[in-house]
């Protein structure tokens, strides 16, 4: 009688053999594609230049393109003014209905108000978010009562052991810009 014992009531989705869309492959990107294709599943991406090597299990593609064939897009960008609001109304009708959307990296690279409305139609499946465009966020925060929003509350970080890496990273990136050596440069 458990409601969630068994799944069987509403289709299951297997990873193996769909594709997976990074928008961004720097570190966190990569790790990402890692785990995506050890899944099995395509990888395509799209990233502001050309990264000097690239696994041979990663195909470089339009952005557009990354909307358009993607199962699961996954954002791994700084924000950027020519990036905010980048997915949006347009890109999102580009998407699959079948097709989430997952965002750990700038709340603001969405516009919140098309997502809400692209998922509360149904033009996509779902979407998994770790940031907003304000955090917290505002109680009138569209997404909040959005269908298949699944929203986390951007603490990833707040471990300790996370807190003393960061700490460490800090240090070190100082230590190297004081000694003459660049470290974890942004450009």
């Amino acid at each position: 009688n458990s409601k969630d014992f068994s799944y069987w009531e509403k289709p299951l989705m297997e990873l193996f053999g769909l594709t997976m869309g990074l928008i961004g492959f720097g570190r966190i990107g990569r790790a990402v594609g890692n785990l995506a294709q050890a899944f099995g599943m395509k990888v395509i991406v799209h990233n502001r230049s050309l990264p000097p090597s690239l696994p041979p299990w990663v195909t470089m593609v339009e952005l557009n393109d990354v909307f358009r064939k993607s199962d699961v897009v996954s954002l791994h960008c700084p924000l950027t003014e020519e990036n905010s609001k980048m997915v949006n109304a347009y890109k999102l009708k580009l998407m699959k209905s079948s097709a989430f959307l997952i965002n750990t990296s700038r709340g603001l690279l969405i516009d919140e108000q098309a997502l809400s409305d692209a998922l509360n139609m149904d033009m996509i499946a779902g979407a998994g978010l770790d940031v907003l465009s304000s955090e917290p966020p505002f109680p009138d925060n569209p997404l909040l009562n959005a269908k298949n929003c699944f929203i986390t509350p951007h603490i990833a970080w707040a471990t300790k052991s996370a807190r003393i890496r960061l700490m460490n990273i800090a240090v070190d990136n100082l230590k190297q810009f004081l000694d003459g050596r660049s470290k974890n440069i942004v450009n």
